[in-house]
């Protein structure tokens, strides 16, 4: 069962952050990703960039970074 969200951040300064969200209750490995996959597309927008594939991903609303991923746990 996963207690916590982890999203992986990474500013445009080079700075990675692990931003940590204590679920509202236990979740199954599969609802706990697909709850990440909703928050992702809540604070993020995805730009694929055909003329170079290196740029593609999900830009965070706020202009600040990408997300990089996220890790369901205990």
């Amino acid at each position: 069962m996963c207690k916590t969200l982890i999203i992986l951040i990474l500013l445009f300064d080079g700075t990675l952050l692990k931003e940590s969200y204590v679920l509202a209750r236990p979740m199954e490995v599969h609802e706990c990703l697909l709850f990440a996959d909703d928050h992702r597309e809540a604070i993020s927008t995805h730009k694929w960039v055909e003329e170079d594939l290196m740029k593609s991903g999900w830009y965070l609303n706020d202009g600040t970074g990408t997300v990089q991923g996220f890790i369901c746990s205990e």
